[in-house]
């Protein structure tokens, strides 16, 4: 079955470097046989919270709302990547997640962090991981953390680091079988349904 993967980013900076990690993860995603999706606030930028996606009628939705839902919609799992602002998220990414709730029910998400400096953004995804399980997108065990992303994944989401290929061969291969795992649930069907 070919798996249907939204890669969610949050970085709306000029001379962003986390794009790097997104075509990254994205090439290795398709490389494996995925379907993947990228959704980025800077090429589908929504508001400030104000209104959810779920308070809209059909069809009401502000145009990007609507695309960026229909694409989670549509989606198996999901790959969270975020830089880390000051010890969290970036504000773009978690305006993004805030805007849907029902769309990630059930699925399991990855979390790709990344900084500048050695720590790799780990201590943003321990905050993404509390914000995903509300959203009822369990985050998998494995974390894949990049540190020094402007060094270690050029500008074509290529890398030479082998501890980077192995780890990420290791991450897919996780989140491989929990999107397996719960779309089979899923059509079994939900709880309380």
């Amino acid at each position: 079955m070919r798996y249907k993967i939204s890669v969610l980013y949050g970085s709306v900076r000029t001379n962003r470097q986390g794009i790097r990690a997104v075509t990254f993860i994205s090439n290795q995603l398709r490389s494996k046989g995925f379907d993947v999706q990228v959704i980025d606030p800077m090429l589908l930028p929504l508001p400030f919270l104000d209104k959810m996606f779920k308070e809209y009628p059909d069809g009401t939705a502000p145009e990007n709302m609507q695309i960026i839902g229909d694409h989670l919609s549509q989606s198996d799992g999901f790959i969270i990547v975020t830089g880390e602002y000051n010890h969290s998220m970036p504000p773009a990414l978690k305006n993004l997640l805030d805007h849907y709730q029902k769309e990630y029910h059930y699925k399991p998400s990855g979390i790709l962090s990344y900084s500048a400096g050695r720590f790799g953004g780990i201590r943003a995804a321990i905050q993404a991981r509390i914000t995903l399980a509300e959203l009822g997108t369990p985050s998998i065990p494995t974390i894949l953390s990049v540190p020094q992303i402007q060094k270690t994944i050029d500008a074509e989401g290529s890398t030479q680091e082998e501890w980077l290929l192995k780890q990420t061969t290791r991450f897919i291969n996780e989140f491989e079988w929990y999107v397996a795992a719960l779309a089979k649930q899923r059509n079994e069907g939900r709880p309380g349904s």
